[in-house]
């Protein structure tokens, strides 16, 4: 047992040794932290608006207390004048009453200040008693004013302490140099204060004014992102699942019209067209729920599905029984944004010929460019939609996005029968070389 002895005694040592120095390692913090916030709160205090200052009346009167006091033993220990009997201490404390109203009525302080230092001064009590207390309603009055009500004050001050020193002190003129400098500096420091002020008051504006408009940008951003992808979605899974479900019929339809005779190449055709739907859809639809998933940390939307998937978009329409041509004459420069919304122009049109126009409709697609815009139309010889049926967000959508790309769109019955999509999108700059593609 004895040999343990000394390993414990050694650890509660060094773990007395640690305990002790751990607060004397946190000690010089503390008075940097307070010192911190002390000095936070006389800048907030400084940079506040004077008028707005909570409790305001007591905080003035505290003051007004100590400005008396402090008055109250210059007057005994300063030997300039004689010493106040009963009217020169009720002047004395009287002039320090109504700074504690000093910053709801600075002027109407000041003027009540002048009223009861002016006999007491006039009265060659002890001059240096009253000073503090008029230089602090006299810095109220520069620090809330406008400068030319400052100007004009200031004159009237230094003109009536003026015109008393000359009365009591005809050769003082040092200290008549040494009032007015006081009284201009106080001046300048309570001018000094209120633009610095205001200055403070103008950056924290421009401050929240920078921070809300940055919460709208932010707001404006993602509600407009929320209406893409929408647009994509309704665009992708309107036109798939139309497409399926017409292939879908097709199959059924073969199945059901002649059971002994079975035309097999045929439903295994609308089969793997739904497949292949499925499997496109199945991509875009990956590729916009990715920007669901973004970090920040780039453009999740991938490839943007352009003009040159036009051609599919027609292929899919045909193999739902619609006899579609096709005409595509653009220049090889076309924005990715254009591009990608003549697709979803091109898809939806299809979409709605596909559900609306009735069996085996005609349908024209035209695409081309000229004067630096593309005009794309979607033409066709169907019924049209069905008359009291549910409108949906189809054409809705298809106006949202041609205006994405500051275009414009026009959709609605034709004269002679059918229906017609027309729209007109900007390319910026027209380009000379182009590309023909006809079926």
């Amino acid at each position: 047992m004895d040999p343990v002895q000394p390993t414990t005694t050694t650890a509660d040592t060094t773990t007395a040794t640690t305990t002790t120095a751990d607060p004397a390692a946190t000690e010089p913090a503390e008075p940097a932290a307070a010192r911190l916030r002390l000095g936070e709160r006389i800048m907030a205090a400084v940079n506040r608006d004077p008028l707005t200052v909570p409790h305001a009346v007591r905080h003035d009167a505290v003051l007004a207390v100590c400005t008396a006091a402090l008055a109250a033993a210059l007057a005994l220990l300063v030997d300039h004048g004689r010493t106040p009997d009963a009217l020169g201490w009720t002047l004395l404390l009287a002039a320090h009453v109504p700074l504690a109203w000093r910053r709801r009525r600075p002027l109407l302080v000041l003027l009540l200040a002048l009223v009861t230092v002016v006999p007491y001064h006039a009265l060659d009590y002890s001059h240096a008693a009253p000073v503090a207390g008029s230089m602090v309603a006299l810095y109220s009055v520069a620090s809330t004013s406008t400068p030319r009500r400052t100007l004009v004050i200031g004159t009237l001050i230094i003109g009536t302490t003026l015109t008393l020193n000359a009365l009591t002190n005809p050769d003082g003129f040092v200290e008549l140099v040494r009032i007015t400098g006081w009284v201009v500096a106080v001046l300048v420091f309570g001018v000094d204060v209120r633009f610095y002020r205001q200055y403070v008051a103008a950056i924290v504006e421009r401050a929240e004014r920078a921070e809300r408009t940055r919460e709208e940008e932010a707001r404006r951003r993602v509600a407009e992102e929320r209406l893409r992808i929408a647009r994509d979605l309704h665009d992708l899974l309107a036109h798939s699942i139309t497409l399926i479900g017409v292939q879908t019929s097709v199959a059924a339809h073969v199945l059901a019209a002649d059971p002994e005779r079975l035309d097999r190449e045929t439903v295994a055709k609308a089969l793997d067209d739904i497949a292949e739907t499925c499997r496109t859809a199945r991509g875009e639809l990956r590729t916009t729920l990715e920007v669901l998933r973004d970090n920040g940390s780039g453009d999740a939307r991938g490839p943007l599905a352009g003009i040159d998937g036009v051609p599919d978009l027609v292929e899919a329409a045909r193999s739902s029984g619609a006899r579609v041509e096709h005409e595509v004459r653009v220049g090889d420069a076309v924005p990715p944004a254009v591009g990608a919304a003549v697709y979803r122009l091109v898809q939806e049109a299809l979409t709605n010929v596909v559900r609306h126009a009735g069996p085996e409709p005609a349908v024209r697609v035209d695409l081309r460019e000229a004067d630096g815009v593309l005009r794309l139309s979607v033409v066709d010889d169907g019924t049209g939609p069905t008359p009291g049926g549910v409108p949906g967000f189809g054409l809705v959508g298809m106006r949202e996005r041609a205006r994405s790309v500051g275009g414009t769109l026009d959709a609605g019955p034709r004269e002679g029968g059918g229906y017609q999509v027309t729209a007109t999108l900007p390319l910026g700059a027209a380009t000379p070389a182009t590309r023909e593609g006809t079926g």
